[in-house]
């Protein structure tokens, strides 16, 4: 089961990604985290990507898609995988799915957790991190017993830099220009699978469990 998850900053990608790993016991690929990896293990791809990075350059995509090439064929992807924040642009889809040919693998599903921009900002906007613990919150879902205070500990709680919406309208900025249009490649490769990501954790999940488990919809 390989599996590509889409979906914008706040979408809960994540969050699905850490329920299916339990369930089907197959591995979340990440490329910060396999490119940090790899440079480390001074795997191949990693020396390449070190010398780009050593230098201040962006990592080009053929080093990328080596490195997730080099990650796809370790042991415990044997019964699948999920690639969660790759591919990025139409780019690199081209260039994985070229890798994956010469490797014989394909994706079978392409996850597109869609919800509405009102939504994402207020899920991304309203968090709130406390000073002390580092314990999270949320002023709408989640929200501490007294304004402004951690539960825990008692110290202030504030909005980090990343979830503020200057910041927050740039990263959908961003994602509408270089990602949003895998929604149709995939869509063209009749492998989109549109999942509605505006209810519950739950009924977020049951919704991608039936189209995992039976299949296309």
């Amino acid at each position: 089961m390989n599996i590509i998850l889409l979906g914008p900053p706040g979408a809960g990608k994540g969050t699905q990604a850490n329920i299916l790993i339990k369930k089907f016991g197959i591995p979340q690929i990440s490329t910060g985290d396999i490119l940090r990896r790899a440079v480390k293990d001074q795997t191949p791809m990693g020396v390449k990507a070190k010398a780009f990075m050593d230098s201040g350059a962006l990592v080009p995509d053929e080093v990328v898609v080596g490195i997730v090439g080099e990650r796809l064929v370790q042991a415990d992807c044997a019964a699948g995988f999920i690639l969660d924040g790759f591919p990025r642009t139409v780019a690199q889809a081209d260039a994985l799915k070229s890798m994956l040919i010469s490797n014989g693998k394909s994706i079978e599903h392409v996850l597109s957790i869609e919800v509405n921009r009102d939504e994402l900002l207020q899920r991304i906007t309203g968090r709130r991190t406390c000073r002390g613990c580092g314990r999270g919150y949320h002023i709408v879902f989640d929200p501490p017993k007294s304004a402004g205070k951690c539960d825990e500990c008692g110290n202030e709680l504030y909005q980090r830099d990343d979830d503020s919406e200057a910041t927050m309208a740039k990263r959908l900025s961003v994602y509408d220009e270089q990602t949003a249009p895998l929604v149709s490649y995939y869509g063209n490769e009749n492998l989109l699978r549109r999942i509605p990501g505006m209810g519950s954790i739950d009924e977020i999940q049951s919704a991608i469990l039936g189209v995992l488990e039976g299949g296309c919809r």
